[in-house]
């Protein structure tokens, strides 16, 4: 059950967004349309009998962004899976819990003094949470000690992971799922291998080397904490590239096998951890051994706690919850959600939870006047297929976030239809790329094994905005296409009076 596959293209931190920011109005009850939406209904009744939605179950309700009047609906009461569209809860709540300008920690400590160069007892690397911490901040803490003139570690590197609790994954995550980024390992001490900032995982590249011999591999960053078995085989070019890189089951085992032609890119994948706490460390230890700090033969890597009379050494503040709302949403990153729901049950109830951080979400649906008995979800991310949603409720949330002092930072992170960019379109990116839909549709994209959702906002020809949400599941055959037919509806209608 892949989720989403990784889009591979240049990265950039720019953020278009000109002429698309939707105006907070006040909250009025949710009515039927005053305004005739007439030949938008009989457009979407029309897509409506496509074989593929007639196959599905499906949940759709349009309202107008404005007043929350509804439009058009469907089945608007009925719970259906609703995938990473999900997300848009997980986003409000954190914002409205954490604040757009909360940050997460990760400290270097020790409970010794630096003598001639030697760290006289243990060094403890603490992790609160940062999804964004990358290998770069491990050089920067090392550059920073060797500067100081530390040389040597007598003592223990000892890793501290206790600012959430010991339950690494949510519910609903299958076993075959494991093994990739997208199901990783929740640790309030981890690590990502890049800018997407997949928490959790490493990247792993197998390419052709010389007919007859195993693919090259690399991993990225380097780590010890994964053992490579490779079986692959370089195969002259124009044969099949069946390239196969996945961790065995419990393991920290990463087996490659396939074929890997001459001539041809390879394969990459992004493999979560077996262990993002012990990762974590690996890598912060040869970031130190890069710079010349080294440890006594004695020395271990351990998970622990600091102690009460550690002192600081070191600290690293991540980018904020405003930011990171870019990466999350519009790459649909499934660690995000569980981190930030861990973080919100960490700070609102002190113990970092799943079972604390969910509660959050629902207490913030409750607060805006959402039916909190029509929503049910056992994780953040939408992983789970037992997580049921009605289109009315989804879309009615997407109307009350409109009055809220960080909607602005919700409407960013959102996917852009058609945009090129991978931090502007999204999982949007190669999606409703033609006039009137491209650029005018802002939304969540769902997907699961025979589920398929799109919920946000899209611009009518008469520049009113529309809260759409669409989500089926049962399906045999995508109906992505058919739920892209319907956005594009939504964004080429017109009233009538």
């Amino acid at each position: 059950m892949k989720i989403r596959r990784k889009i591979l293209i240049g990265l950039t931190t720019a953020i278009i967004f000109s002429g698309m920011v939707l105006t907070p109005v006040s909250e009025t009850s949710t009515v039927q349309a005053a305004t005739s939406y007439s030949s938008l209904k009989n457009s979407i009744n029309s897509i409506m009998t496509d074989s593929r939605m007639k196959a599905a179950a499906s949940s759709v309700t349009i309202r107008k962004a404005s007043n929350g009047e509804i439009v058009y609906q469907y089945y608007a009461d009925k719970g259906i899976t609703p995938a990473s569209s999900l997300k848009i809860l997980t986003a409000s709540a954190a914002l409205e819990t954490l604040g757009e300008n909360y940050r997460f920690s990760t400290d270097v400590l020790t409970n010794g003094t630096v003598k001639s160069g030697t760290l006289k007892g243990d060094m403890y690397l603490r992790g609160k949470g940062d999804p964004t911490l990358l290998k770069r901040d491990f050089d920067n803490f090392a550059s920073t000690l060797a500067n100081r003139g530390v040389k040597r570690v007598s003592g223990h590197l000892i890793g501290d992971d206790t600012w959430y609790d010991t339950q690494r994954l949510s519910p609903g995550i299958s076993k075959e799922d494991e093994s990739y980024y997208y199901a990783a390992q929740i640790s309030a001490l981890t690590l990502s291998p890049n800018a997407d900032y997949d928490a959790g995982s490493v990247i792993v590249e197998a390419k052709p080397s010389v007919n007859g011999r195993v693919a090259k591999v690399t991993l990225t960053p380097a780590t010890n904490i994964v053992r490579v078995i490779n079986k692959s085989k370089t195969v002259p070019k124009g044969y099949k590239n069946t390239l196969k890189i996945e961790r065995e089951y419990g393991t920290n085992k990463i087996m490659i096998t396939g074929n890997a032609p001459l001539a041809t890119a390879g394969k990459k994948e992004w493999i979560a951890v077996s262990n993002p706490t012990a990762y974590a460390l690996d890598v912060f230890k040869k970031s130190l051994a890069s710079k010349g700090i080294t440890f006594s033969s004695t020395s271990k890597v351990l998970r622990g706690k600091v102690p009460e009379n550690a002192r600081v050494l070191l600290s690293k503040k991540s980018m904020t919850v405003k930011e990171l709302m870019v990466p999350f949403l519009k790459l649909s990153n499934n660690t995000h959600a569980e981190v930030l729901a861990k973080e919100m049950g960490k700070v609102k109830y002190g113990v970092g939870s799943w079972n604390n951080g969910l509660k959050v979400m629902r207490e913030y649906a409750g607060s805006v006047g959402l039916d909190v008995n029509k929503w049910v979800f056992e994780d953040a991310s939408g992983m789970s297929h037992a997580n049921k949603i009605p289109s009315s409720q989804l879309s009615l949330l997407l109307h009350k976030v409109r009055s809220e002092p960080w909607y602005g930072s919700f409407l960013r992170g959102m996917p852009i239809a058609g945009g090129y960019d991978r931090f502007v379109g999204g999982t949007l990116r190669t999606r409703l790329k033609l006039a009137p839909a491209k650029n005018n549709v802002i939304a969540k994209t769902g997907s699961l094994d025979n589920v398929s959702s799109l919920a946000g906002y899209a611009k009518t020809k008469d520049g009113e905005w529309l809260i759409f949400t669409i989500q089926t599941q049962n399906t045999k055959s995508s109906t992505v296409p058919v739920i892209d037919r319907m956005a594009a509806a939504i964004a080429n209608s017109k009233t009538t009076h």
